[in-house]
């Protein structure tokens, strides 16, 4: 029980720390593919952390959750103590072994910790605020990858994640209004504070500008302009999560979504395979 309260299914989100490996595929060798697959494994330690935290800081509103009851806290299949002793011991690990390969990556591991445990007290329940501090997160992620390895990400490029990351946010907190129509305070403060209107409004715009810096990314991001190609799989990739939202109430679980729907991972394999091909022949 102790490792599913560290939400492995939830590690698939530390995937971005590879984007600066991908991007920088010309010139990698051996030891960045070392230092990326570390750099992951430690993101997916820290991140549990933050799992931890969440799920003792939620137990008792988890417990008015239909699915998030289930959660071994939650149920009480686990004691919140050991748990708590469990993510100490994995966070020290983390950022002591994170050091070794790069004082600023375990900075950042640390930032993006304390960025989560003050999403847990307070930030949360800031309407828009607990949206943008979760997409942070992501776009942290992408930034550690390129630290681990040594290499620099464009500024279009973290756009492009901190918009993405905001529209999986927002599309997680509709499901949530939607799923939970009465008595969703009582699971989620913030929640009262939303309606599926705003919600929907609020992804039209990221939706849009999402597009957009991705499209000016490919032209400006250093690499060959053959990179716009891939915008039909951002394309697709994006409509279909939003049919999946509006359509069959999915979204509150992105991490879900990746591997239950065929079309979204194709999507996602056939991207990632697109822009190394890009990369290593055409530019």
């Amino acid at each position: 029980m102790y490792f599913i309260q560290l939400r492995p299914r939830q590690w698939t989100k530390n995937l971005l720390v590879f984007a600066a490996l991908i991007f920088s595929i010309k010139k990698s060798n051996l030891d960045m593919l070392f230092h990326s697959i570390a750099g992951f494994f430690l993101f997916c330690f820290v991140s549990s952390c933050v799992y931890i935290l969440n799920d003792f800081v939620d137990r008792e509103a988890d417990r008015q959750h239909p699915d998030k009851r289930h959660r071994p806290m939650a149920s009480g299949a686990i004691h919140p103590a050991g748990a708590l002793l469990l993510g100490a011991a994995m966070l020290v690990f983390s950022l002591f072994a994170a050091f070794s390969f790069s004082p600023l990556f375990s900075l950042l591991l640390l930032v993006y910790f304390l960025l989560n445990v003050g999403y847990s007290f307070q930030f949360k329940h800031i309407v828009i605020i607990d949206v943008l501090i979760v997409a942070s997160g992501f776009v942290l992620r992408a930034i550690g990858g390129g630290l681990v390895i040594g290499v620099a990400l464009t500024p279009w490029f973290l756009i492009c994640t901190l918009l993405l990351s905001i529209f999986l946010a927002i599309s997680k907190r509709r499901h949530e209004v939607h799923s939970l129509q009465t008595g969703k305070g009582a699971h989620r403060k913030v929640l009262d504070f939303y309606s599926v209107e705003l919600l929907n409004q609020l992804n039209s715009v990221v939706t849009t500008a999402t597009i957009m810096s991705y499209a000016l990314f490919t032209f400006t991001s250093g690499h060959t302009i053959h990179l716009m190609w891939t915008l039909i799989f951002v394309l697709y990739g994006v409509f279909r999560y939003l049919y999946l939202i509006h359509m069959e109430n999915k979204g509150g679980k992105p991490e879900k979504v990746l591997f239950e729907d065929r079309h979204i991972l194709v999507t996602v394999m056939l991207y990632a395979f697109s822009v190394v091909l890009i990369l290593i022949y055409l530019e």
